[in-house]
């Protein structure tokens, strides 16, 4: 749920919108094969089953734990299944496109961390080519400082970074109005 956006437009309207940004993430992973959708509450299978785009897509409850730790676990599980580059996306940026997964996959073959930059502060996609549980830890998250946090502790680290093009996070309804006014071209 989509809260700050809810409060200021409420819950079913919420919903709409947080159903049209994420099916547009959706939409733009299409290509992809391997492609594992981690939701939350742990109940809600059934209602995430149709945001699958390819048979192949699966399903998997996020653990508990902050942003942090769901997003480390995330990297773990498809590390342990035989991945070598991962890439984690939010559903709030409806404006990714196919070519920034093909960018990120290309991207890590040369560098350790790949992110996606978000207007507010934070970043709409993490890739790693190996687990690095560090990143992760110490986030004051969905503030403005996490993009910046994360590439200090990656500095920190030695790994090599890459960032892609900037996006805009739909969190609240002025976003979702920016969203639109840009969609429209206007």
């Amino acid at each position: 749920m989509k809260t700050r956006l809810a409060a200021s437009v409420g819950v079913e309207r919420a919903t709409q919108i947080y159903l049209q940004i994420a099916s547009a993430v959706f939409d733009s992973a299409a290509g992809l094969d391997d492609v594992q959708l981690c939701y939350a509450p742990s109940d809600a299978r059934a209602e995430v089953a149709s945001w699958k785009r390819r048979p192949s897509w699966r399903l998997e409850p996020q653990c508990e734990g902050d942003l942090g730790a769901r997003m480390s676990h995330a990297f773990d599980q498809a590390f342990k299944a035989g991945a070598q580059r991962v890439l984690l996306v939010g559903t709030d940026t409806p404006e990714i496109r196919a070519s920034d997964f093909l960018e990120a996959f290309m991207a890590l073959r040369q560098s350790d961390v790949v992110l996606g930059p978000a207007e507010d502060g934070g970043y709409w996609m993490i890739g790693l080519s190996e687990p690095h549980h560090e990143l992760f830890e110490g986030v004051e998250w969905s503030t403005s400082s996490v993009l910046s946090s994360t590439l200090q502790a990656a500095s920190a680290r030695r790994l090599t970074t890459h960032c892609l093009r900037w996006l805009a996070d739909v969190d609240t309804e002025a976003d979702w109005n920016a969203f639109v006014q840009r969609r429209a071209g206007t």
